[in-house]
């Protein structure tokens, strides 16, 4: 079980603070690591650091805005001064800011999105890979969503007028790309890069029947029916974060009760 754990490791997590953030975070200290809450939200951070500090586990939140270089770069630098590495970079964080369907879709809604999701994402990559160069040794975890792995189901949400935004696709996909250059680019330097794709998730959601048409299409369609919950994500991303998976760089695990399946 010690190749689980992640004592005296240092981890950032961007959106640290959010929907999925939150659980990720929570696995990563719980395993022994010192959390980095990263986020352009300070009562996010602050709170939920706050939280798991006081439940005995290492957690400190940071203001990080992806759309901006000047942040970025200030807020790896902060984090390298105090803690002297870092060992993980969890790529969680995304901004639904400008995602449409393409016949509505703006050269601005376009470029407020990829702003974060695509330059923000390369540049905090940037930064810290470096000082994983340094150090001879590095982790960094993107998240994507089986959204970057097979199109959209279209008919899945029925006539409530929900959608899957061109954008969301797009980058997604492009985010499995980016880990497998990062892989196969790094790995001469002893840096692993993955990706994890979660299907839907929605704590409580599956205690809902018969509350929304998508939601029982979602249950219907997937092999497991039912949405993920919080503790789902928390195995695949120790895993990923450990020494267990020592030996694996450039996989995509799909995290989706095998809704990518059919």
């Amino acid at each position: 079980m010690k190749l689980f754990r992640l004592d005296g490791k240092i981890v950032i997590v961007t959106g640290g603070g959010g929907y999925f953030g939150k659980p990720i975070s929570t696995a990563l200290a719980e395993a022994g690591a010192s959390v980095i809450i990263a986020s352009r939200s300070k009562k996010n951070y602050k709170s939920f650091a706050a939280e798991l500090s006081s439940k005995g586990l290492k957690a400190e939140g940071m203001l990080l805005d992806l759309a901006s270089e000047k942040s970025i770069e200030s807020f790896v630098k902060r984090v390298y001064k105090k803690y002297g590495a870092i060992d993980i970079l969890v790529n969680n964080a995304v901004t639904r800011d400008g995602m449409k369907d393409l016949e509505q879709l703006t050269k601005e809604d376009i470029e407020k999105t990829e702003l974060v999701n695509t330059t923000g994402l390369m540049l905090v990559t940037k930064q810290v890979v470096g000082i994983m160069k340094k150090q001879g040794a590095g982790n960094i975890i993107n998240i994507s969503s089986i959204q970057g792995a097979v199109g959209p189901n279209f008919p899945v949400y029925g006539n409530t007028g929900m959608s899957s935004p061109i954008n969301y696709t797009y980058e997604k996909w492009g985010m499995i790309g980016f880990t497998k250059w990062l892989a196969n680019y790094y790995g001469k330097f002893n840096i692993r890069a993955n990706c994890i794709s979660p299907g839907g998730y929605g704590p409580g959601i599956n205690e809902k029947p018969g509350k929304d048409e998508f939601i029982e299409n979602y249950k219907r369609l997937t092999p497991l029916g039912r949405f993920a919950e919080d503790d789902d994500i928390k195995g695949p991303i120790i895993f990923l974060a450990s020494e267990a998976s020592s030996y694996i760089t450039g996989h995509n695990l799909m995290v989706d009760g095998g809704w990518t399946n059919w």
